[in-house]
């Protein structure tokens, strides 16, 4: 069975940093490509940051650039993002996400899904 689980979420205070990691059971994450995507409340669900399977290129949102850093992990079947200073606006529920064709950040095209982990900015 697929299963995505992430984890690292929690509160921080704004210019802190988190580090998602998302682990991947009953496939290999190298064949996919992997995005980190979140949701505010009454908000749409966005893509946050993409690493492709096929030549390892990456996208960020304008939001994140700079800040936000998404990354395999070596041999463990991870992969991670990275979140430095954060910003209330980042507030949100983080999921990453697998599909073994996608080349986009689209959340409407990813197949696999985590459960989501829950990322709070507040001072």
């Amino acid at each position: 069975q697929l299963q995505l689980v992430e984890s690292g979420g929690g509160l921080v205070q704004p210019g802190g940093s988190l580090r998602l990691s998302c682990a991947a059971s009953g496939f290999t994450l190298d064949y996919y490509t992997i995005g980190w995507f979140r949701q505010a409340p009454g908000k749409e669900r966005e893509g946050v940051s993409c690493i492709s399977s096929s030549d390892g290129s990456t996208y960020y949102a304008d939001s994140v650039k700079g800040r936000f850093t998404i990354s395999r992990g070596s041999a463990n079947n991870m992969v991670y993002l990275q979140m430095n200073s954060l910003k209330p606006e980042d507030t949100a529920v983080y999921y990453c996400a697998a599909d073994p064709r996608s080349e986009s950040c689209s959340p409407y095209e990813y197949e696999y899904w985590g459960q989501g982990t829950q990322v709070t900015v507040s001072s």
